[in-house]
């Protein structure tokens, strides 16, 4: 398969303090035998590979006028054979708006539904599994209470790993 027929995910970065407790979190909780990409934030799950040009030149031109956005862990998200810490950030939910209407042609089925923004810290699990660590982080792992995103990184699908295409900094 030729890298254009592999597909490109969108992800926020964050300030380096939350990106350490979120992969600190992922480590204790995620099965290690299936962790092998970072703690992330994905907006979108499958571009098309052969637009990556122009997915890079939108991306360049929306997030260099744009400030470092806030956000605010908002609790647990059980994901059925996983659990996930829900991140609340009006200012990405509205980034994120504005990319899909310009997407709207490329957009899969799952990328076309409401956006839930979290961090997965465990997936494919049992679902008792699940439920206890959605204990766990509930009461003894609190999430970072407040953080900021400071850009966008594109990745390319590799059928698990992932490899890291281009980051787009905000301001």
């Amino acid at each position: 398969m030729s890298d254009g027929e592999k597909p490109l995910i969108l992800t926020a970065a964050f300030d380096a303090g939350s990106q350490a407790r979120f992969e600190q979190l992922r480590r204790r909780y995620f099965p290690p035998e299936r962790n092998f990409i970072p703690a992330h934030l994905t907006l979108f799950h499958h571009l098309p590979g052969d637009q990556q040009a122009a997915v890079e030149q939108r991306l360049r031109e929306v997030t260099s006028g744009l400030p470092p956005m806030s956000f605010v862990s908002g609790g647990t998200l059980h994901l059925g054979r996983g659990a996930a810490l829900r991140i609340d950030s009006p200012e990405l939910g509205s980034l994120r708006e504005m990319l899909a209407r310009a997407w709207e042609p490329w957009l899969t089925g799952q990328d076309r539904q409401g956006f839930r923004p979290h961090v997965t810290v465990q997936n494919k699990v049992a679902p008792d599994t699940a439920r206890a660590t959605l204990a766990a982080l509930e009461s003894t792992d609190p999430p970072p209470a407040s953080g900021s995103i400071e850009g966008l990184r594109l990745w390319r699908y590799l059928g698990g790993p992932w490899e890291a295409l281009a980051e787009f900094p905000f301001g």
